[in-house]
């Protein structure tokens, strides 16, 4: 780091020197974003094989655009899971709320 305050791009360069561990973040996340967004019901294994192998090219892709092009995936999808969470604190909250009144 340069002192001027800026973590975001030492996360980056360090991300940028680990690509399989990069990769391995985009990955986890982008299963997870599937599992808790998109995926409406269980689908047949083949087909959940073909969606998990499809994610894992998507990621393939990603790391492309985080270590070649410089933008920020990773940190995009953590702030994408963060957001998750406090839709989902605040739902939790709101039934709580309801089950006292």
């Amino acid at each position: 780091m340069n002192g001027t305050g800026d973590t975001s791009a030492g996360f980056t360069d360090w991300l940028a020197a680990h690509p399989w561990i990069t990769y391995f973040l985009i990955y986890v996340f982008l299963v997870y974003i599937y599992n808790k967004v998109f995926r409406v019901r269980k689908l047949p294994l083949l087909k959940d094989l073909i969606v998990y192998l499809l994610i894992a090219l998507g990621a393939f892709m990603l790391l492309f655009f985080q270590i070649g092009a410089g933008l920020p995936i990773v940190m995009s999808l953590m702030v994408a899971i963060a957001l998750m969470l406090v839709v989902r604190i605040r739902q939790l909250a709101g039934t709580l709320g309801k089950k006292r009144q």
